[in-house]
């Protein structure tokens, strides 16, 4: 068993971020390439921008502190500390409103873990 606390984890990558050119950083706390369930925790510096290409398969952003948008097909949600995003399939942008961090949950379909592939380094790249 694995324990983390989401808020120590937070507070390191805002940290990491607000140094970070791109105003981004992201560590995968659950998953790999073999795995269905990918979970990564985010920061975000204010103002940042993470675009993500492809979604396939059911995500969710949990908001851990700040506020964000999120804009998926011709729609735009707000979130704020503790807000539970489902997000659609197809690809997304998270906006930060104010220095932020978030936890993006992903479960791929068999289909896309047999093709190896992984979102999470499609992720990892736009952070």
């Amino acid at each position: 068993m694995n324990k983390i606390s989401l808020q120590a984890k937070a507070r390191e990558l805002a940290k990491v971020a607000q140094r970070a050119t791109s105003g981004r950083a992201a560590d995968t706390i659950v998953g790999g390439h073999e795995k269905r369930l990918r979970q990564t925790a985010v920061a975000l510096r204010r103002g940042a921008v993470m675009n993500v290409q492809s979604a396939s398969g059911e995500a969710t952003l949990l908001v851990i502190t700040g506020r964000l948008w999120l804009r998926a097909e011709n729609t735009k949600w707000f979130g704020r500390e503790w807000s539970h995003l489902v997000i659609p399939d197809g690809p997304f942008t998270v906006e930060s409103e104010t220095d932020t961090t978030f936890l993006l949950t992903v479960a791929l379909s068999r289909t896309m873990v047999e093709e190896d592939h992984d979102l999470t380094g499609e992720i990892a790249q736009t952070v």
